[in-house]
């Protein structure tokens, strides 16, 4: 992809950037490192130094905190147009990753180092573009700690199976990926809801039966 191709795909994606400065887009532009990233690639984690700010401008990646013994919990996805929370506030802060982020699909990125984020961040619009991610992603991440906190596993289960289609083509350890919990414990749960006549299982692969019947699970 050429460098025209790639500024118009940035600007769409991060339609912010257009009200920038002309001297301030250009030095974006000029400083900034592109990279395609295939699917499964570590792109950072614990206790490594953050080297600049992520845009994602094709693809996803998903951000998790792991635990010494393997276990994950999901944190939140950077889709194209987002971009890191934990990136900036290590920027911001100087510190290093707390968490670890991994490509879920072939991704373009545009990185900006350290130094131009520091100076972007006396530029208005972009200022309120990273404040505002924060305020989103910490709305998201309280809701997070309330569900692990004060939710039944099969509750959280439920709400996870839902809003996906009848039919999700997922394994039992994706789903218990996403939920922080182990595979052994989200089979039990979900051999039950098929007792139950809520879904029928199949090989990778799960089918709704009864949305109304999850939905009340879900909602306790």
């Amino acid at each position: 992809m050429d460098d025209v191709n790639r500024r118009e795909k940035l600007l769409n994606a991060y339609p912010v950037l257009s009200e920038l400065p002309p001297r301030a887009l250009e030095q974006l532009l000029s400083s900034a490192t592109w990279m395609q990233v295939p699917a499964g690639t570590v792109l950072f984690d614990d206790h490594q130094v953050c080297e600049g700010f992520p845009f994602v401008v094709d693809g996803s990646v998903r951000v998790i905190k792991a635990s010494a013994n393997g276990r994950e919990l999901p944190l939140y996805r950077v889709a194209t147009g987002e971009t890191c929370v934990i990136s900036s506030s290590c920027l911001l802060a100087a510190e290093e990753y707390n968490a670890r982020g991994v490509t879920e699909n072939d991704t373009l990125l545009m990185l900006l180092p350290k130094p131009v984020f520091d100076a972007l961040m006396s530029e208005a619009a972009f200022r309120s573009f990273v404040f505002h991610l924060f305020a989103e992603r910490i709305a998201g991440l309280m809701q997070l700690i309330e569900a692990v906190a004060f939710q039944r596993l099969d509750q959280r289960l439920a709400s996870v199976l839902l809003g996906k289609g009848r039919l999700l083509h997922v394994t039992h350890q994706q789903l218990a990926d996403e939920l922080g919990s182990v595979r052994e414990i989200v089979s039990r749960l979900l051999k039950g809801f098929a007792a139950q006549g809520l879904v029928r299982l199949g090989r990778e692969q799960v089918e709704i039966l009864d949305a109304a019947g999850l939905r009340r699970l879900a909602s306790g």
